[in-house]
């Protein structure tokens, strides 16, 4: 098969010849100590060292200092944070806001303003022939709100001020649905899927209650995925941390693969969610990056690999159990794993 073709076929839980694999994206840090680790030149020479299918593009967005999507509203009450130093904990513009009739007093950003779909389309066309392509567009509408307020005072607003904290959240909701629409309309069928998703979870419970999410959160998370759809486009829809409860949820809404399987969260055990999602969804992730990929042996993270694909034949896209491969990962673990998951 080629990657292409596995891609899909993981995702729609067909047949594939051996899991789809996706190492995921090692942060800047990392990157150095992996490229000569495998004597790759570059990021495409080490993704075809490893044998990875999946090829993540960034929106690109043009607002300083961050130039990050993820980093487009300027909620934050200090300034000059950048992508790797945002939180969604600190006070923010809406802290002291009481009503919606305060929503209009932010300068919302207008999307159009900083992304070129010349430059969207470049970033698309850049994807080497046969990878899957996918937008790692975030759309983090929730984590979005709670930087809104800080985080905080946020899930206190969702609780006494529910008609403010709706109005800011369908404010950024509707922000990402029209970024999206810039980044689709350059891409066309170049891009394969798109990469969603807020933190939901803790390593042992959901953040906030199954019911909220549903009233305030879950309506925009399908308005975003039933956009990707129109686009024709596959959605993995990520959480990290305890979200087995709130799988049912995301499932409705229409998400075709959850990402990540974090191995060490309460209730996120391979079995379980096969057993009980795995006729429904596609899963990514599954290979515990707090613990095995980090102090593991390389037999070990073998072992995993091979439980996993015993326990998924098809359905599951194998990767670490969180997108971000960070340096203190030994290189002979990353090869381990990308070597059992690449035998047919």
């Amino acid at each position: 098969m080629t990657r292409l073709e596995r891609f899909f076929a993981s995702i729609e839980r067909r047949p594939v010849d051996r899991p789809a694999f996706w190492l995921g994206m090692p942060t800047s840090d990392a990157v150095p100590g992996l490229l000569r680790a495998f004597g790759a030149a570059d990021m495409a020479a080490l993704k075809e060292a490893v044998g990875d299918d999946v090829w993540p593009v960034d929106v690109p967005y043009r607002h300083p200092p961050a130039n990050h999507i993820a980093c487009a509203f300027d909620f934050a009450k200090q300034t000059g944070s950048d992508y790797e130093e945002r939180t969604l904990t600190a006070p923010g513009f809406f802290e002291d806001i009481a009503t919606p009739d305060g929503v209009d007093t932010f300068p919302w950003p207008d999307p159009a303003a900083h992304m070129d779909p010349e430059e969207c389309r470049q970033a698309v066309e850049s994807v080497p022939a046969g990878w899957a392509a996918m937008g790692v567009l975030w759309s983090a509408h929730f984590q979005d709100a709670c930087s809104a307020f800080g985080m905080e005072t946020a899930l206190v607003r969702m609780l006494e001020a529910p008609t403010l904290f709706r109005a800011v959240i369908d404010r950024i909701t509707d922000f990402y649905l029209r970024a999206n629409r810039i980044f689709y309309e350059a891409c066309g069928d170049r891009l394969h899927a798109v990469l969603i998703g807020n933190d939901f979870g803790s390593q042992t419970t959901l953040m906030v209650s199954p019911e909220l999410l549903r009233r305030f959160v879950f309506p925009g998370t399908r308005a975003l995925i039933e956009q990707a759809h129109r686009y024709g486009y596959r959605v993995v829809h990520h959480s990290c941390g305890a979200v087995r409860d709130i799988l049912p949820d995301l499932i409705a809404a229409g998400a075709d693969c959850i990402h990540p399987i974090q191995a060490l969260a309460t209730g996120m055990d391979a079995a379980g969610l096969r057993a009980d999602f795995g006729h429904r969804v596609a899963f990514c992730g599954g290979v515990d990056m707090q613990e095995l990929l980090v102090r593991g042996t390389p037999a070990a993270v073998t072992r995993k690999v091979r439980e996993l694909r015993t326990l998924f034949p098809t359905g599951l896209i194998l990767s670490p159990s969180h997108e971000a491969i960070l340096p203190d990962i030994p290189p002979e673990n990353v090869r381990a794993f990308a070597d059992a998951c690449r035998l047919p």
